[in-house]
């Protein structure tokens, strides 16, 4: 599995990982039927498919099999390719954060915040080489 494909590579359990392409190369898979290739009880299996879907990386859909309830796993493709920056003290210096007259007021669980903060989404958006 390419680390870049789904951004969490170093992350992951080696079974987790084993899930995950099972996953991805049936382009679906029932709960069921992954337990079994993994060697899994229904316990262990399902922890393990609450992992996944709990780090985004699987989605589960129920269907109905001869009649009795269960769920079909799907992989979640990353939707926004890994990118490198090279952080370098100027670039860090040019981070508009550091002359922003909010400065202090900012922080995660305040009304202003970099989550919701447009200077700095249009400064990353122009390293990543989008349009701003």
């Amino acid at each position: 599995m390419q680390e870049g494909v789904w951004g969490v590579g170093a992350n992951l359990s080696k079974l987790e990982k084993q899930a995950l392409d099972l996953i991805k190369n049936n382009k679906g898979i029932l709960q069921s039927m992954l337990w079994r290739q993994l060697g899994l009880d229904s316990r262990d299996g399902s922890r393990l498919v609450l992992r996944l879907v709990r780090k985004g990386l699987v989605r589960r859909e129920q269907v109905s099999v001869n009649g009795r309830r269960t769920y079909k796993l799907y992989p979640v493709e990353a939707k926004i390719h890994n990118r490198r920056l090279i952080i370098s003290m100027e670039l860090s210096i040019r981070i508009p954060c550091t002359t922003c007259p909010l400065f202090r007021e900012c922080g995660v669980s305040s009304k202003i915040s970099p989550e919701r903060c447009p200077h700095l989404d249009r400064w990353l958006a122009r390293l990543a080489g989008g349009k701003t």
